[in-house]
């Protein structure tokens, strides 16, 4: 399938790691020139290094989504080195823990406001665009709550109620919007990587909780963001892809 990417342009917020990487690495590998940003240089720069000189051109930035200034600013140079925008990747989050004001606080300056701001500064020209899209990475925890109260669950579902009201307030104007919702992701470096070394038995019973006995890996994520921000799915908008082995057993509409 041709997902229609070559030649496109995209900016995908926390881009060095995990998900927002595989995610990065797949645009590019169709044809697409990506922006993306995260917060540590070293990291910005090795995914630079490693992505150039390929099928694609790759701008890579440091810059806090939540740092309203420096984010507005990084994003309006991104969509100037691409020439516009077509694709808009909200990843970045504060994987935020625990349930006082501070973890709310965070977790509602960086996965809700940073992508707030994203919109803001992008509409203009995915407007322009004859594709426009966005598409925000949200979690099963929004939906398939467990343990009680977390600010991490309420922004993420916070996240898909206004994903959903892009896509209505914008249908008129050419653009999509979407979410898509990852279950338990394993990677190296990655929170779950984490637990498995500090608390080993939480880790093998989340294993054992999945129908299919494992966790997702970053590309299966991946896959579903592209697909969903490419023109192949030029008539899907309003959608939360839950990408977690039917682990999540409430049924999906």
């Amino acid at each position: 399938m041709d997902l229609g990417l070559s030649g496109k342009r995209a900016v995908v917020t926390g881009g060095s790691k995990g998900i927002g990487r595989r995610v990065v690495d797949l645009l590019v590998a169709e044809g697409c020139n990506v922006a993306f940003c995260a917060r540590n240089d070293a990291d910005v720069n090795d995914a630079v290094s490693v992505l150039s000189g390929g099928k694609a051109e790759v701008f890579g930035g440091v810059a806090d989504v939540g740092d309203d200034a420096e984010f507005r600013a990084w994003m309006q140079e991104a969509i100037g080195q691409l020439g516009g925008l077509d694709f808009l990747i909200a990843n970045a989050s504060s994987l935020v823990a625990g349930a006082n004001e501070e973890a709310w606080r965070k977790g509602m300056d960086i996965d809700i406001l940073g992508t707030v701001r994203a919109v803001e500064e992008a509409i203009a020209h995915l407007e322009a665009s004859d594709c426009g899209s966005v598409t925000a990475i949200s979690s099963t925890a929004a939906v398939n709550i467990s343990g009680g109260v977390r600010a991490y669950s309420g922004v993420k579902a916070a996240l898909i109620s206004y994903m959903s009201g892009l896509s209505t307030n914008y249908a008129a104007n050419g653009i999509r919007a979407n979410t898509v919702s990852p279950g338990a992701v394993y990677f190296e470096g990655g929170v779950w990587e984490r637990n498995k070394a500090q608390d080993p038995e939480r880790y093998a019973m989340a294993v054992k909780r999945n129908p299919m006995g494992r966790f997702c890996t970053p590309e299966e994520v991946a896959n579903g963001v592209v697909f969903l921000a490419s023109p192949a799915a030029s008539y899907i908008s309003g959608v939360n892809l839950v990408v977690d082995g039917a682990a999540t057993t409430r049924i999906q509409y």
